[in-house]
C-alpha cells in the first residue's frame, strides 16, 4: 500500500496571529524565525506553493541589535531609478530613521522570489514601539527565538 503526499489546498489554509518582541533579539535570528512562521514551515502542513503561514506582528523594532561592526558597515543600497541614482545608508542610520525597515529587509531576503513571497510579506506587521493595533487578534507569542 502506497502513502499518498499531503498537499494543502489554498481553502484548507488556518493562519493565526504571533507576536514577537524584538527588544533586545539579534536581527538575523529574528528574522529567519519570522520568515519560517510567514511561510509556514512551522507546521505540519507546509505546501511550498501555498501561503500557508501566521501574520506575525513584531514590537519594538527600533531596540533590535546587530553584532559586530555592522550598525557602522553594513549598507543598505536603493536606487531613484534616475542615472546616478545609487542612494546607499548604513545600518545605523536606518535604524534611527527606519527601523521597521530593516526588519522588513531582513525578512523579505528569506522569503521566496515572485507573487507568493510578496504576498507573505504582506502579511508582516512591524511596529517600532510597544504598542500595537492588532490585539483584538490575539495574537500568540512566537517561540524560538535566542
Amino acid at each position: 500500500m502506497r502513502t499518498k503526499t499531503y498537499s494543502q489546498r489554498k481553502e484548507d489554509v488556518q493562519q493565526g496571529w504571533r507576536i514577537v518582541d524584538a527588544d533586545g533579539k539579534v536581527l538575523g535570528r529574528l528574522a529567519t524565525r519570522v520568515a519560517t512562521s510567514l511561510r509556514g514551515k512551522d507546521k505540519p502542513t507546509f505546501t511550498p506553493h501555498v501561503d500557508g503561514g501566521d501574520f506575525v506582528v513584531v514590537v519594538n523594532a527600533d531596540k533590535v541589535k546587530m553584532t559586530g561592526t555592522k550598525l557602522e558597515k553594513k549598507v543598505y543600497y536603493r536606487h531613484t531609478g534616475w542615472r546616478g541614482g545609487l542612494k546607499e545608508k548604513t545600518a545605523e542610520k536606518m535604524v534611527q530613521e527606519k527601523p521597521e525597515e530593516v526588519i522588513r529587509k531582513a525578512v523579505y531576503g528569506m522569503l521566496p522570489k515572485g507573487p507568493l513571497g510578496r504576498q507573505m510579506l504582506t502579511k508582516l506587521k512591524i511596529y517600532s514601539g510597544a504598542e500595537h493595533p492588532h490585539s483584538a487578534q490575539q495574537p500568540k507569542p512566537l517561540e524560538g527565538i535566542a
